[in-house]
C-alpha cells in the first residue's frame, strides 16, 4: 500500500470517527424530578431534559448567559408560553401540570430545543 492510501484511510477512519461521535455520541443532559430546577441558557439549554412531578408547582429559573439573539426569547408551544430571557437575568416559570406528558420548548428560531417530561 502507498503512502497515500494509508492516509486516505486512516483520515477517512478518523473521520467516520468523529462523525459518529457527534451525532450519535452526544448523551442528553437531564435532570432528576424535582420542583426547583435551573437552566443555563448558553448556546443550547443545560440541562435540556427536565423532569418535573404532575400536580405539584415546578419552578423553572432560566439563565441566559449567551448573548446570541436566537436565545433572547423562550417558547412551550404545548403550554401556550412565551419568554423574554434577559441578558444575565434570572426569568422564572411556575408551571403545574396534571397528566404525564413531554412538552417539548425551543428558542425564537427553532434552532435550540429541550423538553420538560412531567411524571
Amino acid at each position: 500500500m502507498t503512502p497515500d492510501k494509508i492516509l486516505v484511510l486512516f483520515g477517512s477512519a478518523g473521520l467516520a470517527g468523529l462523525i459518529y461521535w457527534f451525532f450519535l455520541g452526544k448523551q442528553e443532559k437531564s435532570v432528576a424530578a424535582s420542583t426547583n430546577i435551573k437552566i443555563t441558557v448558553s448556546g443550547g439549554y443545560s440541562p435540556a431534559t427536565v423532569y418535573i412531578p404532575i400536580g405539584k408547582p415546578a419552578k423553572l429559573t432560566f439563565l441566559r448567559t449567551d448573548s446570541n439573539s436566537c436565545l433572547e426569547e423562550l417558547i412551550i408551544p404545548d403550554l401556550k408560553i412565551s419568554k423574554d430571557l434577559p441578558l444575565n437575568s434570572p426569568v422564572s416559570l411556575i408551571l403545574t401540570v396534571n397528566s404525564a406528558s413531554v412538552y417539548p420548548w425551543h428558542c425564537a428560531m427553532n434552532m435550540f430545543h429541550g423538553k420538560i417530561v412531567a411524571k
